[in-house]
């Protein structure tokens, strides 16, 4: 048994209120069962949890209780610093609040751990945009930041990669996501629950009506549900291609990750100067003759057809436009 656990099970209770058995032991990563043990011994302990049965109960803190435990750990203190990275903060209009509040959690540190929070603070920064890409402009990400922590609506005007590519939406803002550096929002329509890139909207004006999240709606759960539906829909078919030794060297840096691994998966020789072919996905004809002219010389379509001649028509209208045919 953990005395570490039985501590985190007690600042969960004394942040979140009442929580079931099986609340806490996703929070922790344990089993329902090691839940139930640790808050029984929490209360054998002396601190005053308190069961509620029936449905909507759960276990929390006698009113009023709040832990004096107020000592942090080496790593503790390491991990305060990735807490308020300050591009992000800044994004969402918070750097001022954010390093105010670590100002005043470095000030609570014993002097020890003091210094290393802020040799950790010295030798780690975050860029969050991927390179060549310039970050994205937001005018209307405070206003969502509000939407999101007031829950009101916000009607939006939106343009999107398909016709009409104008839209308007009335949407109930339930998160934000920065990815790679771009900022999404994860909000519900009158018909379904989206993802939208902040950077696409083009107006948008809060209301004065309010919503309420839906119960037990988990924005990072969502989030991870939404990313692995997105690569289902984004690979469609697929193509079989040869790649020179220096063709498959350059991948990497010129294709996705699944592209690669697809090619790490199904190589198999052909010839005698190191080529070999594989099958991988592609999400259409344009996209992958795109993605593949990067490599040049060095990548050979082999199927489909349309692919094929797709590759060779590009290649055969460079040709003619530096006068080599």
């Amino acid at each position: 048994m953990s005395a570490g656990r039985l501590l985190s099970v007690l600042l969960l209770l004394q942040s979140r209120g009442r929580m079931s058995a099986r609340a806490v032991a996703d929070e922790l990563g344990v089993s329902v069962r090691t839940a139930y043990r640790d808050l029984a011994r929490l209360q054998a302990s002396g601190v005053p949890v308190y069961a509620e049965p029936g449905r909507g109960g759960g276990y929390q803190l006698l009113d009023g209780y709040r832990t004096r435990l107020t000592g942090m750990s080496q790593g503790e203190a390491r991990a305060l610093f990735f807490a308020g990275l300050p591009g992000p903060a800044a994004d969402l209009g918070l750097a001022a609040e954010v390093t105010a509040a670590r100002l005043k959690l470095l000030a609570a540190l014993p002097a020890e751990l003091r210094e290393e929070a802020a040799r950790t603070a010295a030798v780690f920064h975050l860029d969050a945009p991927a390179w060549y890409r310039e970050p994205e402009q937001t005018p209307h990400l405070a206003l969502f930041v509000d939407a999101v922590l007031t829950r009101r609506v916000v009607d939006v005007r939106y343009r999107r990669w398909r016709a009409p590519q104008e839209v308007h939406r009335r949407l109930r803002p339930y998160g934000l996501v920065l990815k790679s550096g771009i900022w999404y929002l994860v909000a519900a329509s009158e018909s379904r629950i989206a993802t939208y890139r902040v950077a696409q909207v083009l107006d948008a004006v809060v209301s004065d009506e309010r919503f309420d999240r839906p119960e037990g709606f988990d924005l990072s759960a969502y989030w991870t549900s939404y990313l692995n539906d997105f690569q289902t829909r984004r690979y469609n078919g697929t193509a079989t291609v040869r790649l020179s030794p220096r063709g498959r060297r350059r991948l990497p840096d010129n294709v996705p990750p699944e592209v690669v691994r697809a090619v790490d998966s199904t190589a198999t020789a052909v010839g005698d100067e190191g080529w070999v072919e594989a099958v991988i996905p592609i999400e259409s004809t344009e996209h992958a003759c795109g993605e593949l002219l990067r490599l040049g010389v060095d990548v050979e379509v082999v199927a489909p057809a349309d692919l094929r001649r797709a590759m060779a028509a590009t290649v055969g209208v460079l040709a003619r436009t530096y006068g080599l045919h």
